[in-house]
């Protein structure tokens, strides 16, 4: 009798603890969508920008290594991102290093960059986990109610804890496919950026040794 008493407890409780997370995880599911859907504004903007903006590294390096004008003219002159354009620039300033430690600071630099290229994929990368998880916590929660009505043939709660249960995987599922597009778009983006900042980054160390600095 204790045994089963305490059995009764114990499940009184993962049921109340369950019932107390159902709103919860549909408050999440719902944020996660419509913040995957602002990612989806972002990108569009990202991409717009991109499209104006960018520029071909090629072109940049060739006009530093022809010296017609210093780095520092020909980047702010060009049409490279800002985030670049910002790091290029500030690679520039600090004429008194030495050889080496520009090439250290030119490191730091990128690696800096890339940091940040990084964490704005990990945000998408995050709902992609996000997204299924609590998707599954929705359709689990209320399957609970509804064997409960089951078995009492109450059909009407029933079906509305089903309808709930794919209302939350499908908007799980939604927002982890949504991010999954951001992430592999701006894994292609940022890669084509890491190779274009590094190389520009190495034509300009190089234009200042050949120049002696100055």
């Amino acid at each position: 009798m204790v045994e089963v008493t305490n059995s009764s407890v114990t499940s009184n409780i993962m049921r109340h603890v369950v019932t107390v997370l159902d709103g919860p995880v549909k408050v999440v599911l719902i944020a996660l969508l419509i913040i995957s859907l602002v990612m989806v504004g972002g990108l569009i903007a990202e991409y717009f920008q991109r499209k104006y903006i960018n520029v071909k590294a090629v072109s940049v390096i060739d006009a530093i290594k022809k010296g017609v004008n210093d780095p520092a003219t020909i980047i702010k002159n060009s049409s490279l991102l800002l985030d670049q354009k910002r790091l290029l620039l500030e690679l520039t300033v600090h004429r008194a290093l030495s050889p080496e430690m520009k090439e250290n600071f030119a490191a730091s630099l990128i690696d800096n960059y890339n940091q940040n290229l990084d964490f704005t994929i990990r945000k998408s990368d995050l709902i992609i986990k996000l997204g299924p998880t609590f998707g599954l916590l929705g359709t689990l929660i209320p399957l609970g109610p509804g064997i409960i009505a089951l078995a009492s043939g109450d059909t009407m709660t029933l079906s509305n804890s089903l309808l709930a249960a794919f209302d939350t995987t499908v908007i799980g599922l939604v927002s982890a496919s949504i991010c999954t597009i951001i992430s592999l778009i701006r894994r292609r983006w940022y890669s084509k950026d890491r190779v274009m900042l590094t190389l520009i980054m190495e034509a300009v160390l190089e234009s200042e040794k050949k120049n002696g600095g100055k």
